[in-house]
């Protein structure tokens, strides 16, 4: 089955909202094994809806749209796909009753207009919305299946779960193929060095792999379709193994991993501690490795210094050594790393220091990391572009990836 969603409402071309429901959907169909092939958004206008509807007619099996089924004449979306399907909508005492009562209470009478809310297509029926006025609409005719859903996502979803997924499961039943889908996260290796290693692997059809560039990460998606969910996993274990066997230094988890997660599990099973120092992240680097620690067994202690007074007196790095090679400076890097470190008790000792730049496109923000143990200390230096909190983020990446390859060789 080949799907296509249709998200209607001039509100999400210009951006007022976001549209979570077309995502929602999109993987809950990957979940009952649908194929999604498009996904379209389009404003409240009759005739870009209904062009939006036709092309979808013509290439699709099943049809999902969300919005557009309110009381106003801008609300449009049955009305449309009545005329591309050739339908009548009639009234259905039923919904209707159910917005009567809605109204009644809450104590104020129903508008008239209402009323278009409880039209169905003759040849379709409603799926019930307890928790709103629109009802969904669902018509199938000339082999297409075409499911009406409301914008809200609070209404959208109780529908989809109740009554949508339970349709298209019994729909499928015997023919149904499962997508497994797993993400590989990797640090310390750009998009183009990573496909490099992979660029065998990314031209088979089941299971798949595809590159996906982050902020400061890559990550690989697999995916596999089998009749059930255990042969989809023994697809793409052989796959992932070979993955692994080829770039497996640089990937730190799986699906929702955060780097910061596998950075304090690595702490914990080397049996070592971490304290930060930061400058131009103000917290951000220990804010991350903290609420991944919320227990504080292996992060002990975190300092902000943005500038020489802070550095001086939280730190107690000495004014010469700040004159001498400035704030930003590979020394200050390390010896914010270093005080850090003895200052709270750890093993390790990572530090920021930088500019992370103005706030505006383009600006190019330089940063240092400092790296401190017992025995030595290092840092690196990077220059990342970017508004001012994409270069504090991404300088949060480079000190947790620069942490976790430290560990790497403990």
């Amino acid at each position: 089955m080949v799907a296509e969603i249709i998200s209607v409402g001039t509100e999400l071309l210009l951006g007022q909202i976001v549209d979570t429901n077309a995502a929602y959907l999109g993987r809950t169909l990957a979940g009952l094994g649908v194929d999604l092939y498009y996904k379209s958004t389009v404003g409240d206008n009759e005739g870009r809806v209904l062009d939006t509807l036709s092309r979808a007619r013509s290439r699709a099996d099943l049809i999902l749209t969300s919005g557009g089924l309110g009381p106003t004449e801008d609300d449009l979306t049955k009305e449309c796909i009545a005329q591309v399907f050739g339908e009548d909508l009639v009234l259905h005492e039923p919904s209707l009753e159910e917005l009567e009562a809605f109204f009644a209470r809450r104590g104020v009478p129903m508008p008239p207009r209402n009323r278009k809310q409880a039209l169905i297509y003759r040849h379709g029926r409603p799926i019930p919305n307890p928790n709103g006025t629109a009802p969904g609409a669902l018509l199938e005719k000339d082999g297409v299946i075409t499911i009406s859903l409301p914008g809200p996502p609070n209404e959208l979803i109780p529908m989809v779960e109740n009554h949508v997924a339970p349709f298209l499961t019994e729909r499928l039943s015997g023919t149904r193929q499962f997508l497994v889908t797993r993400v590989l996260r990797f640090i310390g290796i750009g998009e183009s060095a990573l496909e490099q290693e992979v660029l065998d692997l990314l031209h088979g059809t089941n299971p798949t792999l595809a590159p996906l560039a982050h902020t400061g990460e890559v990550h690989l998606r697999m995916g596999a379709k089998a009749a059930s969910v255990e042969e989809a996993e023994t697809l793409l274990a052989p796959l992932e193994e070979e993955i692994r066997r080829r770039a497996g230094r640089y990937l730190y988890g799986t699906n929702s991993t955060l780097l910061e997660d596998a950075v304090v599990t690595l702490l914990r099973e080397r049996g070592l501690t971490a304290a930060t120092a930061e400058g131009c992240t103000g917290g951000l680097l220990g804010g991350r490795l903290t609420q991944s620690d919320p227990a504080e067994n292996v992060v002990l202690g975190g300092f902000v210094t943005p500038g020489p007074a802070a550095l001086t007196g939280i730190l107690g790095l000495s004014p010469e050594l700040i004159d001498r090679h400035g704030i930003v400076s590979g020394p200050v890097a390390e010896a914010m790393a270093d005080a850090a470190r003895r200052r709270a008790g750890a093993d390790i000792g990572v530090a920021i220091t930088g500019q992370a730049g103005p706030d505006g496109g383009g600006a190019r923000g330089l940063v240092l990391v400092g790296l401190a143990q017992s025995d030595r200390t290092t840092h690196s230096e990077h220059h990342c572009i970017g508004i001012r909190d994409t270069v504090r983020r991404r300088a949060t990446q480079l000190a947790l990836q620069q942490l976790r390859e430290a560990l790497l060789d403990v």
